[in-house]
């Protein structure tokens, strides 16, 4: 597995020569740093820690600012690990751009769901509106009875639907295809839609699933087509 830090600018639409239309999102990709590589003889298992984006010095404390250090870098705002046994040949303070992966790649983009606040059950859980009808009830987004499993004692079950705080959960979008990829200009398009909201941190890797790889597309170049 390899992965890489970037940020989601947002979706817009590229096309391939043969017509076809790819809903695409944007993810910005400036160099990641390998800042530690965990190891089976010193931690018990094999990972690469990688940091994204500086932090002015005065702005870190001394543990960041000595960790950083032994990587010949500037503290960083992000720092993630990733069980990466296709980087462990990276030696610490390299840089990992975005030619790590390529056009035609199948991966899985992690990042944190958009927040929406506080919310009922028909937002949250997509639950039915009450009646409406004969002017009689005005229990129309309440979450009605609850205590109604048949042991009658008003016990409430646990894992409940009821109102609470939406959003902001770990997410993933598996088997998702790398469309292009420019690693002069730190980005990488990703075929649909991804987690978080834009300027959000993502996590980009290789996919879980069997398949790791599809025939990639050529798109239409417009700033050739303009000479």
């Amino acid at each position: 597995m390899k992965g890489i830090l970037g940020r989601k600018l947002g979706m817009t639409q590229v096309f391939t020569t043969d017509g076809e239309l790819i809903p695409v999102t944007v993810v910005e990709v400036k160099p990641n740093v390998v800042l530690q590589k965990k190891t089976n003889e010193t931690d018990g298992y094999e990972a690469i820690q990688l940091g994204y984006e500086d932090v002015k010095e005065h702005r870190a404390n001394k543990p960041a600012i000595g960790h950083a250090k032994k990587a010949n870098t500037a503290p960083k705002h992000y720092i993630r690990e990733i069980k990466a046994d296709e980087m462990m040949d990276l030696e610490v303070g390299a840089e990992v751009k975005a030619d790590l992966f390529k056009a035609g790649d199948l991966v899985d983009v992690q990042g944190i769901s958009k927040g929406h606040g506080y919310t009922g059950t028909i937002a949250r859980y997509n639950a039915h509106r009450g009646p409406e009808s004969h002017g009689g009830s005005k229990n129309v987004r309440h979450i009605g009875s609850l205590a109604t499993t048949g042991r009658n004692n008003g016990r409430i079950e646990k894992n409940t639907p009821m109102p609470g705080h939406d959003g902001v959960y770990t997410t993933t979008n598996q088997n998702l295809t790398v469309i292009k990829v420019d690693a002069e200009e730190g980005y990488i398009l990703v075929k649909g839609n991804v987690p978080g909201p834009k300027r959000g941190l993502v996590m980009i890797k290789t996919t879980v699933k069997p398949v790791k790889e599809t025939a990639a597309v050529e798109l239409v170049n417009y700033a050739e087509e303009g000479k």
